[in-house]
C-alpha cells in the first residue's frame, strides 16, 4: 500500500496530512477554510485517493499560511508515498471542463521541482479564501513532491469554476502519473532514477 502521513508544525500552522494512493476512502478534510475543503475533496475524488487533512492555522491573519503549508505537507506526503517510483507511469495530463471554463494540468514526477501556473483569477476572494493563494498551494505541492507541474486555465468567466477545473485536473493527472504499469521495469527513466 502506497501511503504516508506528514505532520507540519510551525509558529503559524499545525497540519497533518495522510494520503493513500491505492485505496480511495471518504475524504476527511478540515482546513478551517470552506472553499479549500471543497477543492481538496474534489482533488481526492477525481484522483481516487484516500485523503485526510487536519489543519489549524492563523486564519485571523489570513488564509495564506494555511493554504501554502497544506500544499507543502501534501507534496511531502506524495513523495513519501511514491517511494522509489518503480513501475509508475510518471507522466499525467488532464483537461477538465467546468461549465464555461477549461483547465489543464500536466505532471511529470521527475524528481525535479518546477511550476508553471497560468490562470487569471479575477475574483480576489471566494468566501474567506484568497484566490491568489491557489498558485502558492500549487507551488508548495510541486516543489515538495519534486515534480514538474504545469497548470493552465485556457478560458472562463467564473473564478470558482477556474479553480475547480484545476483541482479536478490535478487529481486526474496525478492519478495517471502514479499508476503502476506492469510493463515498466524499474523506474520510467533512462537515468535509472526519478
Amino acid at each position: 500500500m502506497r501511503s504516508a502521513t506528514v505532520t507540519r508544525e510551525t509558529m503559524e500552522t499545525q497540519i497533518t496530512v495522510s494520503l493513500n494512493l491505492d485505496q480511495q476512502t471518504d475524504s476527511e478534510i478540515d482546513t478551517g477554510i470552506g472553499f479549500l475543503n471543497h477543492m481538496l475533496t474534489l482533488f481526492a475524488k477525481h484522483g481516487r485517493f484516500g485523503l485526510t487533512v487536519k489543519a489549524h492555522g492563523d486564519l485571523d491573519v489570513d488564509p495564506h499560511h494555511t493554504t501554502e503549508d497544506i500544499g507543502i505537507a501534501l507534496g511531502e506526503c506524495l513523495k513519501q508515498a511514491l517511494g522509489d517510483k518503480a513501475g509508475i507511469e510518471r507522466y499525467g495530463s488532464a483537461l477538465v471542463p467546468m461549465d464555461e471554463t477549461l483547465g489543464q494540468v500536466v505532471i511529470d514526477l521527475s524528481g525535479r521541482s518546477y511550476l508553471v501556473f497560468l490562470a487569471e483569477l479575477t475574483n480576489p476572494r471566494l468566501g474567506t479564501f484568497e484566490t491568489e493563494t491557489v498558485e502558492d498551494f500549487f507551488q508548495g505541492f510541486a516543489f515538495n513532491a519534486e515534480m514538474n507541474l504545469h497548470a493552465q486555465v485556457f478560458y472562463g468567466r467564473n473564478t470558482h469554476h477556474k479553480i475547480e477545473s484545476l483541482f479536478k485536473a490535478l487529481g486526474r493527472a496525478l492519478r495517471q502519473a502514479v499508476t503502476i504499469n506492469p510493463a515498466i521495469h524499474g523506474v520510467n527513466s533512462t537515468k535509472g532514477v526519478i
